[in-house]
This record gives structure tokens, C-alpha cells and sequence, in this order.
């Protein structure tokens, strides 16, 4: 149960290509287009980070988002950026541009932020990595779009008006692209994921607890493949 199978003539999938370079504010390269969904991971061992992430690459969800929500995800970050290269490692719930600068040094390929301020912006758009700022209303996607930025988080997506908000923002601000995450599973994330402005979602249902507790990454692995099937 603990472990991920794969047949012996099955190649390991090399990481998903991007520049980390920027280009007047905008990633040259889009987090949005790696996969339909990012896991969004809490990790409270370390220890169970690259297993995970294995079990997640195998199933076709290469970008992976570790909140830095636990004492344990600066070193499961370190160690999937170590240990699984076909992995597109990243860090979320970054609230602070110290936080920034320890993802950056953990090895973090892309940011995400809940909401974001002027001062954890600057620290973002300094980074050199692509990064997702969290927004909930419009006033804060026209915002970013004078900013340069077009690719955001849609957050809490679920609370803050779900497909039908984000539907209304496609004709006024076509500029802006989404990863809505919070409160999406996969009853519901084929409605977002049909969406012209949305990219990709972030989820958590492709990692129950039980299964987490248990290090059963064959079914964190089926889940995966299950949420990979979703690309439209």
C-alpha cells in the first residue's frame, strides 16, 4: 500500500518545460497551461513529500502547490525539488516576501498567494518565477491587469461566486486568466475547467487525509490520473 507501481518499460515523464524568466511584469511561461489541476498539498512530515509527489507525477499532475501552511513544507519543497525533477515543484499560501525569498531557496519553480499587498507583490514579481497572486473581486483583477500580470488565483473560489462570478468577468476583463481553488472537487471542477478564462484548478480531493495517514500513493495516484482526465 505504500508504494507507486509502474511497469518497467513505462519512462518516468520529464518535467514540464518553462522559462523562469519575466517579460515587462508577465511570466513568460504560464503555470495555468501545465496541467487541468494543481494539487494543493499540506504536508505535516517531510518525510512523505516525495513519495507524493511521485504518486502525483505518475498519475499526470506534475505542478504541485505545498502550502506553507506546516513547519514541514519548506523541506518537503527541498526535497521534491531534489529528489523528483519531473516534478514542477511551487509554494502556496505565501503571505510575507521573507516567505518568498525561503520558497525561492527551497527550490520553489512557481508562487502562490491567497491575496496579495503591494510590498508581497514586489517580492513576487522580483522572483523570477512564475507566481499566481490571489484575487476576489474586480476591482483587484483591473488591479494586477495595470500591473502587467494577467494570470491569477481565483480565491476562495466556491465562496467568493464560483463559475457564475467568473463567467461575468470573461466579457469586461478577457485579459485575466484563473486558477480558481477553494471548495472545487471533481464533481464540479469540469464547469470551471469549460470556462474561456480559467486555465487549470487547484484541489485537494485527489488527497484525502485517510489516505495520506495510511502513505496509500497508489490511490493518491489513481485519484491523480482520475483529475488528469479532466483536460479539455
Amino acid at each position: 500500500m505504500g508504494g507507486v507501481t509502474r511497469a518497467a518499460s513505462s519512462p518516468v515523464p520529464a518535467a514540464p518545460e518553462f522559462s523562469a524568466s519575466f517579460e515587462q511584469g508577465r511570466p513568460s511561461s504560464s503555470v495555468l497551461g501545465l496541467a487541468p489541476v494543481i494539487p494543493v498539498v499540506v504536508l505535516d512530515d517531510a518525510a512523505d513529500a516525495v513519495p507524493l509527489a511521485r504518486a502525483l507525477v505518475a498519475g499526470g499532475l506534475p505542478a504541485i502547490e505545498v502550502t506553507l501552511r506546516t513547519p514541514a513544507a519548506l523541506d518537503a519543497i527541498r526535497s521534491v525539488a531534489a529528489e523528483v525533477p519531473e516534478a514542477v515543484i511551487g509554494a502556496g499560501t505565501l503571505l510575507t516576501p521573507g516567505q518568498v525569498e525561503a520558497a525561492l531557496t527551497a527550490g520553489s519553480r512557481f508562487l502562490v498567494s491567497p491575496g496579495w499587498s503591494p510590498r508581497l507583490l514586489g517580492a513576487m514579481k522580483d522572483s523570477g518565477v512564475p507566481f499566481l497572486p490571489g484575487v476576489s473581486t474586480a476591482s483587484e483583477v483591473v488591479t494586477l491587469l495595470d500591473e502587467g500580470i494577467t494570470e491569477m488565483k481565483f480565491f476562495p473560489a466556491e465562496a467568493a461566486g464560483g463559475t457564475a462570478y467568473l463567467r461575468s468577468l470573461a466579457a469586461p476583463l478577457p485579459q485575466a486568466r484563473f486558477c480558481p481553488t477553494g471548495g472545487i472537487g471533481l464533481a464540479s471542477a469540469p464547469s470551471y475547467l469549460a470556462l474561456p478564462n480559467v486555465g487549470c484548478v487547484g484541489g485537494t480531493w485527489m488527497l484525502p487525509a485517510e489516505a495520506l495517514a495510511a502513505k496509500d500513493w497508489d490511490r493518491v495516484r489513481r485519484l491523480a490520473q482520475e483529475a488528469a482526465a479532466l483536460a479539455v
